[in-house]
Parts: C-alpha cells; structure tokens; sequence
C-alpha cells in the first residue's frame, strides 16, 4: 500500500494505491487510516468524498481493485454541539426505563442534520428522556437505531440507555423484528403479492436519490401484498414488510416495478404512473396531497433486555385516511 496526504485550508486529500488484494472499499481506508473512525469514513465514502480511477464511489461495500488509485478527500471537521432539548408533543405508545415507541408524524425530522439543526425527535427525545438517552448513536443521533423519511408517518422506537441501543441495534442487524408499513402506489402490482429484491445504493446520476444498482449497494428484500384497489383501479393500497433496512427501500422498490408511492416528490409518484383517469374524488383529493402515502403501520420486537414480547399498531394519521376513503369513492 502506498499512501500521501496533500493538506490545504479547510480539508485534507489522501492518495493511496491498494495492495494485491481485493477489499471492501470502507475496510481498506479503515486499514490504511487508522486514525479515522470507521463511520467516519463510510460517511466521507457516502457523501461523494471518495473517487477510485477517477471515478466517484459512494458504497462502501465497492470492492478495490488491486492496485487501485484511491482518493480521499476529508472535510476539516467541525465540532458538533449536543442536540437541544425541546419539549414537543410525543404520541407514545410505549415506555419503559429502556426504551420508547413513539408514533411519529409525518413532517417530523428524526434528528438534526443540515437544513434541520433543531425541531427535530431527537430534540423531542432529549427534553423527555433527559440525561439517560443513549449515546451510542453519536452526538446528533442519541436513542437513534432506525429512522423514518421526514414526510413517512409511523411507529419507530428509540433506546434510552447504551444497553438497550445495543440489544435493539443487533436485533436490526439480524432482521429479529417485524416491521411493515402501508404504501398507497399507482397502478395495480402484478402479482399481487411477492418479493422485490435488489442491491440498493446511490444513484449516480442524482446523489439525492437510491436506486436500484447492479455494482455495488446493500442486498435489500421487501415483501409486498396488495390489500385493496382504489380510485378504480388508478391506486393500490400495498402492505410492505422489509426484510432489510436500507434508505428509501420501499419508494425505491416499488418505483422500480412501476408503482411509485402517490405523491413521492423524489421518485416520481407525484405525477401518477398509470394511463387511467383518476376519479374526480381521488383528483381532488390528489392536489392537496403533498408527501409519500407511507406509513409504518406495525412494529414487534423481544424486549433486547427482558426478553418480553412487544408489538405495537398505529392507523394511518388523519390525511392519509383521507386519500384513502377519496380513493374508495
């Protein structure tokens, strides 16, 4: 491995050359730059800091080639401050001296990121919970194992101590939980139920958005059943359950098979994806709808520190039942 590094106001570039041996790209940088974090790096990797041959690579799974040309390109970094508590109105469906499972609506950040530095759960968490919230998910994330979109209504649980982040973090890694959510699509899938499978990563073409790729990504499954057709055939309302958790999984799979969630702005379910006439109760109903029609509907888990059983229901908020009973018109 051969490696320099090129400092200039504001950040500094890493050249390196890879040894004999094929790696996963995050592992060989974890390797060669020790004194970078781990997530640290699959962040830069992520975000479009890392070119190889030239060519930008956002998955850290990417495998190097040997003798591979790779460049790194970090950010001075900037010290983050804690979260600030904020004391918001929480639909809590369950709590204990663990954890919390909160249903959250939609147009509520989980946490605070760029464009969103406060208002957000975290912020919610962290005036409810006080000091015990975990902090194992990092400054910015504390309690934080799994996220919704800010415009996906739903159930989604915290952790309140490093204990139960631990348990509840290998409970996702190993797919030891039941998560399913409610997708209203265009069209009607064919077949009615089944399985979209396909690796998902960054769009090259659009870093805003996941796409199905055929190098790279993460393995993504989602199991798929349709519950009823709307709006005379235009609208299907889908049962999702995933068997992973990778960003934008279900808007992505389901795009990809044609059936884009009604009313998505970033995958193309705002302007419909069938031939049909939308009736004139589901048009309406239509041009007030400003957000992905996903929710997540049910949640079950073992307790990662009792051991007991939990799961939990929430019905669609009050908009999306709405464009649902427009639809049954």
């Amino acid at each position: 491995m051969v490696k320099s590094a090129m400092v200039k106001e504001g950040e500094t570039t890493y050249r390196l050359r890879a040894g004999d041996e094929r790696a996963r790209l995050d592992k060989f940088l974890a390797t060669a730059l020790p004194d970078i974090s781990r997530n640290r790096l699959k962040g830069l990797i992520e975000s479009g800091h890392v070119r190889v041959g030239g060519e930008t690579i956002a998955e850290p799974a990417y495998r190097v080639k040997p003798a591979a040309e790779i460049e790194l390109t970090v950010p001075e970094a900037s010290a983050e401050a804690a979260p600030e508590p904020q004391a918001m109105a929480l639909d809590i469906h369950y709590e204990d001296g663990d954890l919390i499972v909160i249903d959250k609506p939609a147009g509520l950040v989980v946490h605070p990121a760029p464009g969103n530095p406060d208002r957000t759960l975290v912020n919610a968490l962290a005036a409810h919970c006080g000091a015990s919230l975990s902090g194992i998910g990092g400054v910015r994330r504390p309690g934080i194992v799994h996220r919704l979109d800010k415009d996906t209504s739903g159930l989604l649980v915290a952790a309140k101590n490093d204990a139960a982040h631990g348990g509840l973090s290998q409970l996702f890694a190993a797919h030891d939980l039941e998560r399913a959510y409610l997708a209203l699509v265009w069209g009607s899938p064919a077949p009615a139920e089944g399985v979209i499978a396909g690796n998902i990563g960054r769009n090259p073409r659009n870093r805003k958005k996941m796409a199905i790729v055929t190098r790279g990504g993460r393995p993504a499954r989602t199991r798929y059943r349709v519950r009823e057709h709307l709006a005379n055939g235009c609208w299907s309302l889908v049962e999702c359950r995933l068997e992973s958790g990778r960003t934008h999984q279900i808007r992505v799979h389901l795009t990809a098979r044609g059936h884009g969630v009604v009313g998505d702005p970033l995958y193309g379910g705002k302007h419909g994806g069938t031939k049909k006439a939308l009736p004139p109760a589901a048009a309406e109903a239509l041009k007030q709808w400003h957000r992905q029609a996903l929710h997540a509907y049910r949640l079950a888990f073992r307790h990662p520190l009792s051991g007991e059983y939990l799961e939990f229901a929430s019905e669609p908020p009050a908009d999306l039942q709405s464009l649902l009973a427009a639809g049954r018109k």
